[in-house]
């Protein structure tokens, strides 16, 4: 395998996507960075460097995902590493939760990870190597009241994961999730806002009340720790580690 593994991060353009990019282009790693926001992803290539492309990509997208997959497996005639990261966020109490809402919270984080794995599956199990680390969440394995569509899918990310990774060993493929706890992002400021100012919480009241109730740490998670924990299940050192759900909460 060539020192330079061929990486491809979904949702690369948000707080951790963001941190996942930049942890693999500092070890000297092809990195694309896939995202709906062509300008944006313009941009962070033109920061990242010369190991860094992008390409616009919508996730729940068949024809889009083999496109560009395969743009990928023609220049580079591999991929090594795979990160679906993309995702969003409703609220809503599950009556007055719009069905355009949940179709398009499943659609992109349920049906892209499972799209995404689809296509690489054939080029990883061909060459007998892969890595694939898929991005849940705590809610993966809890549930927060107005959060039906998000819990759903991230419950789902588990069950994908498990099935791929059963799937792909024989290949020397592993698969592995990450659950991430309350991580300092834009999106989760903005949610976090949104929650303080409808219940006329302070921030910090909001925190305690809503975002730890069952976190040991009492913090926000950074997000260069997710890129640490992502970078590590990637690498060599994790060979034997598959099927995994690995929590990085600070103990919730």
């Amino acid at each position: 395998m060539s020192s330079k593994r061929v990486v491809l991060v979904t949702g690369a353009i948000g707080g951790i996507g963001t941190a996942i990019t930049k942890k693999f282009i500092e070890n000297g790693d092809i990195v694309y960075l896939l995202d709906l926001d062509q300008e944006k992803v313009d941009q962070a290539v033109q920061q990242l460097g010369e190991n860094a492309y992008g390409h616009r990509l919508d996730v729940s997208n068949e024809k889009e995902v083999h496109a560009v997959i395969s743009k990928i497996i023609r220049e580079h005639d591999r991929i090594d590493v795979l990160v679906n990261n993309a995702g969003l966020q409703y609220r809503a109490k599950i009556e007055e939760f719009p069905l355009e809402k949940w179709q398009q919270l499943i659609d992109v984080m349920l049906t892209g990870v499972f799209l995404m794995t689809k296509h690489v599956f054939p080029q990883m199990k061909k060459q007998r190597y892969g890595r694939i680390i898929n991005i849940s969440s705590v809610h993966g394995k809890m549930a927060t009241p107005e959060k039906v569509a998000y819990v759903a899918a991230k419950h789902g990310v588990i069950g994908i994961t498990s099935v791929a990774a059963l799937e792909g060993a024989p290949y020397g493929i592993t698969v592995n999730s990450v659950l991430p706890g309350p991580v300092k992002t834009p999106l989760l400021e903005k949610q976090l806002k949104d929650l303080y100012e409808s219940e006329g919480l302070t921030e910090q009241e909001a925190l305690v009340r809503i975002m730890y109730p069952r976190q040991a740490m009492n913090r926000f998670i950074e997000a260069t720790e997710i890129a640490n924990t992502v970078f590590f299940l990637a690498s060599d050192e994790a060979s034997a580690i598959t099927m995994e759900h690995v929590k990085v909460a600070g103990g919730m």
